[in-house]
């Protein structure tokens, strides 16, 4: 599965994405190039943000080449609020109103916290969190300037709420991503601003295969946590996505949605029977 925009469930019409615009940071790879490509096989307007202008066009250009929707790549430091803000002012100049965000960009590694550099924990913490902050902050006051309401998805983990040794830094930044999402979630949903989250399982993309089943002993490994056995594609995590993202789901705000085949309900400590 790897043109989503040609079979996506929601590419038919009623699910309320077409010309709206959407943010997706971390949109030029796996999971967040997944869900700009579903976006845009829906009837969205897509801009893609990061810090590899390479892997951004490369989105844009399977967008173009599908014919399926307009996007557009804004390289952006997520970590920087005056970048962030271009980013949303570049968005509503070029397709002239904005509909949603979705949060991903990310940074991660395996490391024991005891012995994590200060460096390393703020550099995922300012990614993670702040990123994620910035961004909602500033897509949030488009939104109330506009009128229109508009949805956020944040991708978490599900460790953000049952931890997991060698991911304190992501886990706390994740963590705090979480209760962000639950409290904005009341503060704006006056504006008709919904907020939610997706906590994906193991999924089969270049950058986290790298960064925590590096060896396929350690991709073994992970894939035996996994009751359904097996690791999900990043289009099954996009078309999750969009259903939180959609008016199909206009009534839930401040939750979460995990898809991750059961790893984190089926944790066995003790053996196996």
């Amino acid at each position: 599965m790897n043109d989503l925009t040609a079979n996506s469930a929601y590419s038919a019409g009623g699910w309320g994405f077409t010309g709206r615009t959407y943010i997706v940071t971390g949109g030029g790879s796996g999971i967040g190039r997944a869900i700009a490509l579903a976006l845009a096989g829906a009837g969205a307007q897509v801009v893609v943000a990061g810090r590899t202008p390479e892997k951004l066009d490369e989105t844009v250009a399977l967008i173009e080449k599908s014919g399926s929707g307009q996007a557009l790549a804004v390289p952006t430091d997520v970590r920087d609020p005056a970048a962030v803000d271009a980013l949303v002012a570049a968005a509503v100049e070029r397709f002239g109103r904005l509909d949603g965000l979705v949060n991903n960009a990310a940074g991660n590694f395996v490391a024991p916290g005891i012995d994590l550099s200060p460096n390393g924990w703020r550099a995922v913490v300012d990614i993670v969190l702040n990123g994620s902050y910035y961004c909602t902050r500033a897509v949030a006051r488009q939104l109330r300037e506009q009128g229109t309401g508009g949805s956020v998805l944040s991708v978490i983990a599900t460790y953000a709420w049952h931890g997991h040794p060698g991911t304190v830094h992501s886990a706390a930044a994740k963590a705090g991503v979480l209760a962000m999402t639950r409290t904005l979630a009341v503060e704006l949903a006056p504006l008709g601003i919904r907020l939610n989250c997706i906590a994906p399982g193991p999924t089969e993309t270049e950058g986290a295969g790298a960064a925590l089943w590096a060896t396929d002993e350690a991709r073994s490994g992970v894939l035996a946590t996994v009751p359904t056995g097996r690791f999900a594609a990043p289009e099954e995590i996009a078309d999750a996505s969009l259903f939180l993202l959609s008016e199909r789901s206009s009534y839930l705000t401040g939750d979460c949605l995990t898809v991750d085949g059961g790893q984190w309900l089926g944790k066995q400590v003790y053996g196996r029977g």
